[in-house]
């Protein structure tokens, strides 16, 4: 899959995946998305933001999970 709004720097943020060049690491959109903040909440707390953005640092995650083994907590 190619991402077209993801974006590594190495000079910025440390080398984390930021949105379009921005300030704003993936992670963030992502973190908000889980502490149950809707798009338009996130929108409105960074406005240089796009529906698109949010979406594609969603897949990114995904995807980022997906190539990886997570230890998890067994049930009994």
């Amino acid at each position: 899959m190619r991402y077209t709004r993801i974006t590594v720097n190495t000079n910025q943020m440390g080398g984390v995946p930021c949105l379009r060049g921005l300030r704003i690491p993936v992670a963030t959109v992502v973190d908000m998305v889980a502490d149950g903040m809707s798009f338009d909440e996130i929108l409105k707390a960074y406005p240089d933001l796009q529906q698109e953005d949010i979406r594609e640092a969603l897949r990114y995650a995904a995807e980022a999970v997906r190539e990886r083994e997570l230890p998890l907590v067994k049930v009994a």
